[in-house]
């Protein structure tokens, strides 16, 4: 899948999941989408090549171990709570 189809698919599931997110443009090869969820923000990343970089920041309160910058495998977690 070519990454603007990746990244449309994405924003179609965030919304179909009713979560909150928007958009940033900071790197010039890569567009980042900022995702809100109760006691998380998000942050995934999608690069013209069509890899993905996710950062989860957690709340003290539901903070698990750090998790550092992970893959798109990370996402499925996303929608798992939702």
């Amino acid at each position: 899948m070519n990454a603007f189809n990746k990244l449309l698919d994405f924003l179609i599931k965030l919304e179909s999941h009713k979560i909150h997110y928007s958009l940033e443009h900071n790197r010039g090869e890569a567009v980042m989408v900022l995702i809100a969820v109760p006691g998380e923000r998000w942050e995934a990343e999608f690069f013209g090549d069509s890899h993905v970089e996710v950062e989860v920041f957690a709340s003290v309160a539901t903070r698990g171990p750090a998790r550092g910058l992970e893959g798109e495998e990370a996402l499925d977690r996303l929608f798992q709570s939702a």
